[in-house]
């Protein structure tokens, strides 16, 4: 029986196709609930910043302020102007939502636990975070609106030119693990907390983190919407279902990112000390901790850094952080060459 069964699973079409649809949903529906939360999380850290309670009324402690969010937006009507593309304008969350999902396949939580533990991991990362930029951008000009025109173009220019950066940083991580493959990736890192990559690249980690920010236009990095000059930009004209999109597509997109650094700098799945009782902690739990880390810092910087001028934030991306990703590859390529410690390719 046991043997059919495996047969079914592992042979048959339709029971292949159960098996990954099973690991999507396994994947899928923890993410999205963490992505709810994550609202509540950021909410209350600004809160105790500044001093407030945060949302403290809906359930207790708030913890139902994500459900009712979620109700009010699904209620209200979607309204699309009449002078914009309404297909276009209705697919462009979508796209900006499904990029932040799609790129979870990938991703490691633990030994063996991920869904397609492919040798190009690394590349299909950096590739569907690239794909993010389409739906801002075809919000924007969908809009037909001169202010989320403006906000689009902003977000544009930024993403691509920190992604440049998030390239930089992925080949010198490329260049001391000898592998594209994310699980490689953490096993190379596998030790003591000192073994982790942050120590030894610890400027492209700063990098990493700060081009995180902008990626997901997240203050001081948040140009695109500021309030002040372009309303809500590439979002000004979107209400209900498609805004939530867009809301809940930053924030996975917050939490792919702090997986990413969790996995390239801070040994992914591994404990800090590799002896009991650090060991006896599961790997997935020691993963959710630190995306935790990461996120907390992500609320940390919103409630108190101000808003980067435009000028400001382009200068950083071209003139700083561009020539000190690619000066530490070529440091850290001499060094690996140089010191004999070139990892051997399998």
């Amino acid at each position: 029986m046991s043997a059919d069964v495996i047969h079914f699973f592992t042979v048959n079409w339709f029971g292949q196709f159960i098996l990954m649809l099973a690991e999507c949903l396994l994947v899928t529906v923890p993410l999205l609930v963490a992505v709810a939360y994550m609202t509540y999380v950021d909410r209350k850290v600004w809160a105790s910043i500044q001093l407030r309670r945060g949302p403290n009324v809906v359930g207790p402690f708030g913890l139902l302020q994500p459900l009712a969010d979620g109700v009010k937006l699904f209620l209200k009507e979607t309204i699309v102007p009449s002078s914009a593309n309404s297909i276009l304008f209705l697919i462009a969350p979508m796209i900006t939502f499904m990029t932040a999902l799609i790129a979870w396949a990938v991703v490691p939580f633990d030994d063996g636990w991920v869904i397609a533990d492919i040798n190009v991991g690394i590349l299909y990362l950096f590739a569907i975070s690239s794909l993010g930029v389409y739906g801002v951008i075809i919000a924007g000009w969908a809009s037909n609106s001169k202010y989320a025109f403006l906000g689009a173009l902003r977000s544009a220019a930024q993403m691509v030119s920190y992604e440049v950066s998030i390239g930089f940083v992925l080949i010198t991580v490329l260049l001391c693990v000898g592998s594209l493959n994310l699980s490689q990736v953490v096993i190379a890192q596998s030790g003591w907390f000192f073994n982790w990559f942050w120590l030894p690249l610890l400027p492209m980690f700063v990098i990493f983190f700060v081009s995180a920010l902008a990626e997901t236009n997240r203050t001081p990095f948040d140009l695109p919407m500021s309030e002040a000059e372009l309303v809500q930009g590439f979002q000004t004209e979107y209400s209900s279902m498609p805004f939530a999109l867009f809301f809940l597509g930053e924030y996975a997109n917050m939490i792919l990112l702090s997986a990413m650094g969790s996995i390239l700098f801070l040994g992914g799945w591994m404990s800090p000390v590799p002896y009991p009782p650090f060991t006896w902690v599961p790997g997935l739990v020691w993963f959710v901790l630190k995306i935790a880390f990461l996120l907390f810092v992500f609320s940390w910087t919103k409630g108190t850094l101000p808003r980067y001028r435009y000028d400001q934030l382009m200068r950083l991306g071209w003139k700083v952080f561009l020539p000190v990703s690619l000066g530490w590859v070529v440091v850290t390529a001499a060094v690996l060459q140089f010191g004999g410690w070139v990892p051997k390719l399998f």
